[in-house]
């Protein structure tokens, strides 16, 4: 190259040079960094009152079918001549938890020493039956008065409390149908992150198991994961 040109040369390039690096700068200012977290969607769905025989057999074969673990909160009155249903929902994968020994608020939330008395003996049951020891609890009915003061009880213990978010509507809506209980869940999960959704799986609530395929198969479409206690 001749030495007259050789300036000129050296100025272009450092001109190119500046302009490339002012282009990057714009384009990683106009790309902010996409976080994960923000689209991560997560789904508990927790049973109460159970075990009972259909029900809560047809909800485990559903749960099995459609390859998703759930939380159940136990009534252990409720367990005796449905061992195998509760060895059942420990031996696929699902977790146990206190809910009462008999759902009778007066009783549980008589004192603190009949409350953990309760929480015990539930506790116990589940034990002795499934196998596994239960380190979750829901408050029957939510809870009363001296509910953080119970609940503090519970943390001494070793218990995590379980609340919920979002219901089906079984407990609510008098002779729901399948499609109201659907309906349901996902008019009160909108907006909810994670979802904790209420379910139950006594005797009564053959409704809730009919609707459980359309309420997973629903959140499963819209990008939900599955998760347990």
């Amino acid at each position: 190259m001749h030495k007259k040109y050789l300036p000129l040369t050296l100025a272009l390039a450092a001109l190119l040079t500046v302009l490339a690096a002012a282009g990057l700068r714009a384009m990683t200012q106009a790309a902010p960094a996409i976080s994960l977290a923000a689209e991560e969607k997560n789904i508990y769905l927790t049973f109460d009152d159970g075990p009972s025989t259909v029900v809560t057999g047809r909800v485990l074969d559903i749960l099995k079918e459609e390859d998703v673990k759930a939380t159940f909160f136990i009534v252990s009155d409720r367990v005796a001549g449905r061992e195998e249903v509760l060895r059942r929902a420990a031996r696929e994968g699902h977790t146990l938890g206190v809910h009462s020994v008999n759902h009778v608020y007066t009783q549980i939330y008589a004192s603190e020493e009949a409350f953990l008395h309760d929480v015990e003996e539930c506790a116990a049951v589940i034990e002795r039956v499934a196998g596994v020891k239960a380190r979750v609890y829901r408050f029957p009915g939510g809870g009363n008065a001296k509910r953080e003061r119970y609940r503090a009880l519970l943390r001494e213990r070793g218990y995590r409390v379980i609340s919920w978010n979002a219901v089906c509507g079984d407990e609510e809506i008098p002779n729901a149908t399948a499609e109201t209980l659907f309906r349901k869940s996902v008019e009160t999960a909108r907006g909810k992150q994670p979802v904790v959704l209420l379910l139950h799986d006594s005797a009564p609530h053959k409704q809730t198991a009919a609707a459980l395929t359309d309420i997973i198969r629903y959140f499963k479409r819209n990008g939900y994961t599955f998760c347990r206690f």
